[in-house]
């Protein structure tokens, strides 16, 4: 049985290697997608600091966004695609670092304690099919580090799930 053991997060590189590794070892054999976000969101919620919420989307349309497994407070279950940092992601195909979403044009407030956000895609080989969405209560609480660390944390889930028709469903 997986156990997470606690990381020293004094430096963001190795603490965001020894979290995949962990990771990893936590999916290891699991193929479902739904399974695997759940594992993947505790996680990312337990390890990573000063998170209010951590969780996934998934395209359902060509326009939409659908909730999928999270932790932290109950969130918004559809976005629009172009709306709110997850849908401007999925929109210009591009991770999304907001140090202050009070500043961000669209901003989604499904948390009124969120002050920052980064949104990560999930890629197959048909491109983009939802998002990895971390919230925070602190301004400027992700940076580049942050990104690169949770960019490698989606890689793994996509690698760990056996979607049945290549689209991420």
């Amino acid at each position: 049985m997986f156990s997470a053991t606690a990381i020293d997060t004094s430096n963001k590189p190795a603490f965001y290697k020894e979290l995949a590794t962990q990771l990893k070892a936590l999916l290891e054999g699991e193929g479902d997608s739904v399974a695997n976000a759940a594992n993947t969101a505790a996680l990312i919620y337990q390890m990573v600091p000063d998170l209010n919420w951590a969780g996934f989307y998934f395209l359902a349309s060509e326009d939409e966004l659908v909730l999928g497994p999270f932790q932290g407070k109950p969130a918004c279950v559809r976005i629009a695609v172009g709306k709110g940092v997850c849908g401007k992601a999925i929109e210009l195909d591009m991770s999304m670092l907001v140090k202050d979403v009070n500043e961000f044009p669209g901003h989604i407030a499904c948390d009124a304690d969120s002050r920052s956000e980064l949104v990560v895609l999930l890629r197959d080989a048909e491109g983009a099919f939802g998002v990895l969405d971390l919230d925070s209560p602190l301004p400027g609480r992700f940076d580049k580090e942050d990104q690169a660390g949770i960019e490698k944390l989606a890689a793994i889930y996509v690698a760990a799930c056996e979607f049945e028709d290549g689209d991420g469903d």
